[in-house]
């Protein structure tokens, strides 16, 4: 935290109170200590945030049903804006900065009033106490491409969402249409959707739902049946 000049100042900048600092523009940002990111750019992700949840919402009218999801976790949270626009929600987000990611935004979230973590996932995540209900995966894949193979961080999405639970990619189409490919060989029911602003975006989302699903009752043997 930056240094200051007397015990009267707060390191960093002041916060605003709970529910204002989580729109209020971080000091982080205000400070301009996160490059690339500033107050303009942050009330832009608020109001894009709001747009792309509701918009999840027409498509999963399960994610606006209260109770039907409650531990969410987002594997790419960037400036927390995805928790942010569920926040009258009765949900709990665990927001995730990926250590490979260009910009470390930790620190904003925790600004913001929302939980975080950091997380490769070219490695497996420490879940305990809890699983998953819905995971939402922006652009996870494109920041890994070349870093670890999608299928083991498919396999571990796989282990950390809880039957019938769901989730949300948003990535380019070709990235998406290889995801499907392992989903659909995880026994996921998955379907690949229009972006918000039209079919003519290379960015689509894939909705998926992990099947509940328990292996075949072995057959008899023929020295058993008899």
């Amino acid at each position: 935290l930056p240094e200051v000049s007397s015990n009267q100042e707060v390191a960093g900048g002041q916060l605003a109170k709970w529910p204002q600092r989580l729109n209020t523009v971080p000091p982080r940002i205000s400070s301009g200590s996160i490059q690339g990111i500033t107050p303009e750019v942050f009330l832009q992700d608020i109001e894009l945030w709001k747009r792309r949840v509701s918009y999840y919402k027409t498509v999963n009218n399960q994610l606006g049903q209260p109770g039907r999801y409650r531990n969410l976790l987002d594997m790419n949270a960037s400036l927390g804006g995805f928790a942010a626009a569920l926040i009258d929600d009765p949900v709990w987000v665990m927001n995730v900065v990926p250590v490979e990611a260009k910009v470390n935004t930790l620190g904003v979230i925790y600004e913001r009033g929302l939980i975080g973590t950091y997380q490769s996932w070219c490695e497996a995540m420490s879940t305990y106490p809890r699983t998953y209900d819905l995971i939402h995966a922006d652009s996870v894949f494109t920041l890994y491409n070349g870093r670890c193979e999608m299928e083991d961080i498919l396999l571990e999405m796989d282990r950390i969402l809880r039957p019938e639970g769901s989730v949300i990619f948003r990535d380019d189409v070709d990235v998406l249409v290889k995801v499907k490919r392992i989903t659909d060989a995880l026994q996921w029911d998955s379907q690949i959707v229009d972006h918000e602003d039209g079919p003519h975006q290379k960015e689509k989302l894939l909705f998926a739902v992990k099947l509940y699903w328990t292996a075949p009752h072995p057959q008899p043997t023929q020295n058993q049946s008899s």
